[in-house]
């Protein structure tokens, strides 16, 4: 056994939460925290369970020591972003926080997920384009070109909600609408003093919820949920839904042993792109070339991982499957472990 002499503190939320599983019992409380700390022990590495307000940025230890971060689903976000400020910190501070604020920003935020992926340097997960909007006066204003139809997503959600097809800007901004209200009665009955008060003003938009405007792939019928932990691949088929384009939240899921030619090729370079030790990824093939869709560093859903009876690793051979159910906390142990040991450990 492998032995790294180090501790991992493990921050837990005010629910004393780490994480997200399928199968957790209580109903949402997270990975077994007694389960995950024999599987880092099993890994050489000791565990400390922290909150994130016991957290002291004055503690001038902080700097290299290694932090487990997680997400939250809080309504609004606001517990999200008192997390994110934690992160921050932290990693100002010097600590090794997996995975970082970038990571973490991304979480139920596709607007910046986007930002993430313009910024690689693959360029074959880069086939999807999107644009970005903060407001619907900005997309009214848009001058450049859009290649119609586009599907229209909020930055923040999951299961598709809120996801539709447009095939014109007229249906753009009807989805706009829809989703992007953000009322503040107050405020705009202020703003329509001040249009009468002062000539030329531009009142505040009510449509101030950002979201982003994405390629169209046709003739899909499905795609590819794939979870990555380390050095082992979980793969779930999603159909599309009836009559519809989304496959995410249609509850149409299969199992397959025999997948389409280079997918885990595919997601192999971009899990290496981001240089994070787990993922979730969602990818469409058309039959020619696959897509990514979507991603996620943390917090993701873990049916795909508990539920399947084998996995798929990559030896110097090439791909080969695994007949193995596993054990979702001691599956995150290892791949932390490896990835602490691969980046942090060499000397």
């Amino acid at each position: 056994m492998r032995l790294l002499m180090i501790t991992i503190n493990i921050i837990i939320d005010y629910k004393k939460r780490f994480e997200t599983k399928f199968t957790a019992i209580p109903y949402r409380s997270g990975f077994n925290k007694e389960l995950l700390r024999q599987a880092f022990i099993k890994q050489g590495i000791e565990v400390n369970y922290i909150p994130f307000s016991d957290i002291n940025f004055r503690n001038p230890n902080l700097k290299g020591q290694f932090f487990l971060a997680c997400a939250s689903e809080d309504h609004s976000g606001f517990y999200k972003s008192y997390i994110e400020d934690i992160i921050l910190g932290l990693e100002q501070a010097g600590a090794n926080v997996i995975p970082g604020f970038l990571q973490l920003k991304s979480h139920h935020n596709k607007l910046f997920m986007e930002i993430q992926r313009d910024l690689l340097h693959e360029e074959s997960i880069k086939k999807i384009y999107s644009l970005h909007f903060g407001t619907i006066e900005e997309l009214v204003s848009y001058k450049g070109n859009i290649s119609w139809p586009v599907v229209f997503k909020p930055a923040s959600g999951s299961m598709s909600k809120g996801v539709s097809l447009a095939h014109n800007m007229k249906e753009l901004k009807k989805a706009v609408i829809k989703v992007s209200r953000s009322p503040n009665i107050m405020n705009e009955l202020k703003d329509k003093i001040r249009l009468l008060k002062y000539k030329g003003y531009i009142p505040e938009s009510k449509y101030r919820k950002k979201y982003i405007i994405q390629t169209y792939i046709p003739n899909l019928t499905g795609d590819w949920k794939i979870l990555v932990y380390g050095r082992k691949y979980y793969v779930l088929k999603r159909k599309n839904r009836e009559n519809d384009f989304r496959a995410s939240g249609g509850g149409r899921l299969s199992y397959e042993r025999n997948l389409p030619e280079k997918i885990l090729d595919f997601a192999e370079k971009i899990i290496n792109a981001f240089h994070v030790p787990n993922i979730s990824l969602d990818i469409a093939y058309d039959g020619c070339e696959f897509y990514l869709l979507e991603f996620q560093f943390l917090y993701f859903g873990t049916y795909t991982i508990e539920n399947s009876e084998f996995y798929f690793m990559k030896r110097e051979q090439g791909w080969f499957r695994v007949e193995e159910k596993s054990i979702l906390e001691e599956v995150y142990a290892e791949s932390i472990t490896n990835f602490i040991w691969d980046n942090y450990k060499k000397s």
